[in-house]
């Protein structure tokens, strides 16, 4: 499984950065995220809602999953490999490269071979987890970041 989501932000490198980085405000910023923790040795600890049905989504899914999580700012980058949870050894990188005068082009790319689950395992990864859960929350926390990003606000 690979999903692929990006977004242009019209905002400072060092902002967007920053938000994209400080996962433990994302709660604070992203309204899809029920929680974040920081755990010991680098591993971060998230919750976030899949929404469905509607705008504001009457339907609220909840999503839960551990990473070890690791920041290289010069490249611009932030990893995440999923330890814990369904996702369980998920890859995640963020890549954030400056796109011109005061604009980021931030890109999410999340790959998998998918649930240890006999028969339908990748299957699931492919149908379901990726194209729906994965990319849901990712597309709504890149909308986020960008709007945090460029107004301030969420």
């Amino acid at each position: 499984m690979r999903t692929v989501d990006r977004i242009r932000v019209h905002a400072p490198f060092a902002r967007v950065f920053a938000a994209a980085s400080s996962v433990s405000r994302w709660p604070a910023i992203l309204p899809h995220y029920r929680w974040v923790r920081l755990l010991d040795d680098g591993l971060v600890e998230m919750a976030a809602w899949r929404p469905f049905g509607g705008r504001g989504g009457f339907i609220k899914y909840p999503t839960w999953w551990v990473s070890k999580m690791t920041v290289d700012r010069p490249a611009g980058e932030i990893r995440y490999r999923h330890v814990r949870g369904v996702t369980r050894g998920m890859e995640v990188v963020w890549r954030l490269v400056e796109a011109g005068d005061k604009a980021v082009d931030v890109e999410i790319v999340h790959t998998w071979t998918g649930p240890m689950w006999p028969l339908i395992g990748r299957l699931a990864a492919n149908l379901v987890i990726g194209p729906v859960f994965i990319h849901g929350i990712a597309a709504r926390t890149l909308a986020g970041i960008k709007r945090y990003a460029e107004n301030g606000s969420r």
